[in-house]
């Protein structure tokens, strides 16, 4: 099997020849081979040469460079297969969204058969202070954390530590026995028995009926003091909050319909539990180091507070202000001087473009990147296939951590069929569409009521900017 590197070349030349002809072909690996020269230093500048070569005689014979700890190649739009001045839109788009008061600011990156044709950053990190957002500003990412617990579960069953089949119980024995809050007719609910035990599988489809703590049975999970997704001002393990969820009435049938909801969270007490790690050394020593994430924590190092990003909101006359300091959903967050005890595997990880980015073309590239191996090809095929049939509409299903995309006009938007993504609540999104080869990242730090339609202009700005 040829190498990552390997392909990129050979599909690099197949596409240039088949496109326009050998010549254009030449042109474009000449192209990739000086830009390596210029971003790369020695050791790519003569290995990009040769890869350029080996394209050439179909004679892949140099090792490629690793990515794992270095960063991704960069490419040009017209090499990738847009058009420039349609892609520049993205950056345009970027900037008037600031400039008329929609966001603070936005980092955009977009990759492209595993390389950076577009990466932007438009806006103020901070705007009282007047400082410019760059593309390493740090972001709260919220239910994108989502999709890096659900990958550390499956690396889990890779190994043979659980099965995705397996009862909660068998690992939080604290969900032996369930309850689900069933209306009474009086106006009120009955805690009644689960008809069957909530499996692991559940709860990475969000099928476990567990949500946020609103909803039937909502009164008790307020007297618990367990409401929302935020976590980070908790002064206790993950798996301490966890436990006394598992007393508290469901809002549904394990597998009845589609509840979001703390269901994530609790996969992080089952990641802890099976590996033996707290889920933040879990994450650091078998996803974060092996990818080159090196931005992405549960709680930031003083060293980088000055790269987060604040977090606003729209007022009523539409205007943007600063969130206030302190816990809470709608606040900044202790996300610096927190208790930095809850690492909450649904919605608790700060990151950058760049790290999650490379999370994703991992999984674009069947469970690898570079030389790190997270996952095998057959549990990301699992992951990204549809695990809840028509219960989320029969235009959009949802996987093991991913929604997915099952037809293609369904929403009006461009996109294909097995697309998946899903974002966070400080208005976040991502997405890989693995028919164009294509990921995207969407970062803002915005909590608000105002509506605005950027999510569906950057799609059509992208799949606009399309051109082979």
């Amino acid at each position: 099997m040829r190498s990552f590197g390997e392909r990129w070349a050979v599909a690099w030349w197949a596409r240039g020849s088949t496109r326009s002809g050998t010549r254009l072909g030449e042109r474009r690996g000449i192209a990739r081979r000086v830009r390596g020269s210029t971003r790369s230093g020695a050791g790519l500048r003569s290995c990009a040469r040769l890869l350029f070569a080996a394209a050439l005689l179909a004679l892949p014979q140099c090792a490629p460079p690793s990515v794992s700890s270095g960063e991704l190649p960069g490419i040009a739009a017209e090499d990738a297969g847009f058009v420039p001045e349609g892609l520049g839109r993205v950056a345009a788009f970027m900037e008037d969204y600031v400039a008329d008061g929609s966001i603070p600011g936005a980092v955009t990156t977009i990759l492209r058969d595993g390389a950076v044709v577009h990466e932007a950053a438009a806006g103020f990190r901070d705007l009282e202070s007047g400082d410019s957002l760059r593309t390493d500003a740090i972001f709260r990412i919220a239910s994108m954390t989502k999709a890096i617990t659900s990958v550390a579960i499956m690396m889990l069953q890779e190994e043979g530590a659980l099965l995705i089949t397996d009862p909660l119980a068998r690992h939080l024995p604290a969900f032996a026995a369930t309850t689900v809050a069933t209306p009474n007719g009086d106006g009120g609910y009955d805690a009644i028995p689960a008809p069957r035990p909530v499996t692991l599988r559940d709860l990475l489809t969000h099928t476990a009926g567990i949500g946020y703590g609103a909803g039937p049975g909502g009164d008790r999970w307020r007297e618990a003091g367990i409401t929302g997704w935020y976590f980070a001002h908790r002064d206790e393990p993950i798996r301490a909050t966890v436990d006394r969820m598992a007393a508290l009435p469901f809002q549904a049938r394990p597998g009845e319909r589609f509840v979001y909801g703390y269901a994530t969270d609790i996969l992080g007490a089952v990641v802890e539990e099976a590996s033996g790690l707290s889920l933040d050394e879990f994450f650091a020593t078998r996803i974060f180091d092996p990818l080159d994430m090196r931005d992405t924590h549960f709680f930031l190092p003083l060293e980088k507070a000055a790269r987060l990003a604040a977090v606003y909101s729209h007022d009523r006359g539409g205007n943007l202000v600063r969130a206030p300091d302190g816990p809470g959903m709608n606040t900044q967050g202790q996300y610096v001087d927190g208790p930095r005890a809850s690492f909450s595997g649904g919605a608790g990880l700060l990151s950058t473009a760049r790290d999650y980015a490379r999370f994703l073309q991992m999984m674009a590239n069947g469970g690898t990147l570079g030389d790190a191996r997270i996952l095998s090809p057959a549990t990301v095929a699992l992951m990204t296939a549809n695990h809840v049939g028509d219960l989320m509409g029969g235009d959009t299903g949802f996987g093991l951590g991913f929604q997915i995309r099952l037809d293609a006009a369904a929403t009006g938007q461009p996109g294909s069929v097995g697309e998946f993504g899903w974002g966070g609540a400080y208005h976040t999104t991502y997405w890989v569409d693995p028919a164009q080869a294509l990921v995207v990242v969407y970062l803002t730090q915005l909590r608000g009521n105002r509506p605005i339609d950027d999510f569906g202009k950057l799609r059509a700005l992208i799949y606009g900017a399309i051109a082979e």
